[in-house]
């Protein structure tokens, strides 16, 4: 048990986490919910909850429902994905190491009882009192910094730039309802061409770009989640890549855990 990881969350951020432990050799687990609210979901692990499995670049994600198929995903050097809204699983799988990737800018309930070695993502968490490690998620020169003492960079709310567009990228829902999709991730839109629908409200482009994230279709949405992202590169391969920002908060996480299996002193915490 002590190679095996459980990561809160399976979107695109996390995906990038999962992919660089999977391919360091732990053994992960992605701990989701019953309806997923993520966006990028072509290079999210958790659309597997809705599909059954998927796969992202070079990992394979499989929707599974108890121990024993998480066990059998694991000797297929697959990652198993399951509904554990609470975390009950911990219980029964005692890892070694836990990662807090829901980026839900607040602790919804993670604490360092939860394993060995805790780590949190971007804001939200204070490290040393709720996780161990907190890795700075913020664009910029700090993004995947480890924080060993206090708070990551406080939610700004305004997503990085991107050839000069930041809060224009992202799609908030127009209204509360069931959303139903025109366009696809991976199509080229238009800025004022309607993208989607929610119940019978318009969803329209801010820009001329490619799709690159739309929330699931059939999912309740409402009023001002975001639900769509649009990139104006108009790179349509990056829509099925993971991201750098991911990569190098993955690669933060990847550290933290290696530093603290070392212990402060150099010493391996095995």
């Amino acid at each position: 048990m002590k190679g095996i990881v459980i990561v809160r969350g399976g979107g695109d951020i996390a995906t990038g986490v999962i992919q660089k432990l999977h391919r360091s050799g732990f053994k992960v687990l992605v701990l989701e919910i019953e309806k997923p609210l993520v966006i990028r979901r072509t290079v999210s692990i958790a659309q597997g909850i809705f599909d059954g499995e998927i796969i992202i670049e070079d990992i394979k994600g499989v929707k599974v429902d108890n121990v024993a198929e998480i066990k059998e995903e694991w000797d297929k050097n697959n990652i198993p994905i399951i509904i554990d809204r609470n975390c009950s699983i911990i219980d029964k799988i005692k890892p070694r190491v836990l990662v807090d990737a829901i980026m839900a800018k607040k602790n919804i309930g993670t604490t360092k009882t939860m394993a060995d070695i805790t780590i949190g993502l971007g804001p939200g968490f204070k490290a040393g009192e709720d996780v161990d490690v907190v890795i700075e998620s913020n664009r910029g020169h700090d993004l995947g910094r480890l924080i060993f003492d206090g708070y990551a960079e406080k939610n700004t709310g305004i997503p990085g730039k991107i050839m000069g567009y930041t809060k224009e990228r992202v799609i908030k829902s127009p209204a509360t309802g069931i959303i139903k999709h025109i366009s696809s991730i991976g199509d080229n839109v238009k800025k004022g061409e309607v993208i989607a629908k929610v119940g019978e409200e318009p969803v329209y482009s801010k820009l001329d770009g490619t799709l690159r994230g739309l929330i699931m279709e059939g999912l309740y949405v409402s009023e001002g989640l975001k639900i769509a992202d649009v990139d104006p590169r108009g790179i349509k391969k990056h829509c099925y890549s993971i991201s750098e920002k991911a990569r190098a908060i993955g690669g933060g996480v990847l550290e933290a855990i290696l530093y603290k299996m070392r212990g402060e002193n150099g010493e391996r915490r095995d």
